[in-house]
């Protein structure tokens, strides 16, 4: 796969996520694709993403995650953005992300998060 293939892909993750596309974001995945997410942990499959996803929509009023540089070597790739959203209650979350990428023939094999947990700890607070 070219850098180039590499970047599209990149650019329509944070595309979708920031439409609320869940399901055309999804579709970037590889079926067996395997993520490690810092707040929902180890995810291993198409499906159980998919089904994660749906909660997006209620979990966020506002969610925009805004890719600030892209990195791409062959398959791996790394992005770093700025993540601004807002719960439902109206507490605001602003953090730093650092995602890497491997993308094998076309789709996101895997991906792994980095950030700071603590402006996500209002999620927990009603």
């Amino acid at each position: 796969m070219s850098a180039m293939d590499s970047r599209t892909i990149l650019t329509k993750y944070y595309e979708y996520a920031n439409s609320g596309d869940w399901d055309r974001w999804c579709d970037l995945f590889a079926e067996d694709q395997v993520m490690d997410e810092q707040l929902a942990g180890h995810i291993e499959g198409l499906e159980l993403l998919r089904s994660m996803m749906k909660g997006m929509g209620t979990m966020y009023r506002v969610f925009r995650n805004e890719p600030v540089h892209f990195l791409v070597d062959g398959e791996k790739a790394a992005a770093v953005s700025h993540l601004t959203a807002v719960t439902p209650e109206g507490k605001n979350i602003e953090a730093e992300v650092m995602n890497f990428f491997r993308i094998v023939d076309g789709k996101i094999a895997y991906m792994a998060n980095f950030h700071d947990t603590v402006p996500f700890q209002v999620l927990g607070q009603g």
